[in-house]
């Protein structure tokens, strides 16, 4: 019972990003659900999977990044092994809106 509530609250979540219209939006949403660390993890996690698709290597991410090795494997599993595939996914339309 308690993990479909917490699945519930995640749709919650979910629903209330994608009733966001822009980046400013977005960015207020996050200012006030997220604490300063938070945000930084986020990005950090969000920067080391973008430069993985990009080829970069382990210790280039890590100087870029600050990001421990740790991170880079598991952000890497994701990616590679047993990730849900939302990585692909926004990666792929950021590709088809920076083409048009």
């Amino acid at each position: 019972m308690r993990e479909k509530l917490e699945i519930n609250n995640l749709d919650d979540l979910y629903k209330a990003i994608l009733c966001l219209e822009n980046l400013e939006e977005c960015r207020l949403f996050f200012k006030d659900l997220c604490t300063v660390p938070e945000l930084k993890a986020l990005s950090q996690r969000y920067q080391v999977a973008k430069m993985l698709t990009e080829k970069y290597v382990y210790n280039d991410i890590v100087q870029a990044t600050g990001a421990s090795t740790a991170t880079i494997s598991r952000v890497n599993r994701s990616l590679s092994y047993d990730g849900a595939g939302g990585y692909g996914i926004v990666f792929d339309r950021l590709n088809q809106k920076d083409e048009q």
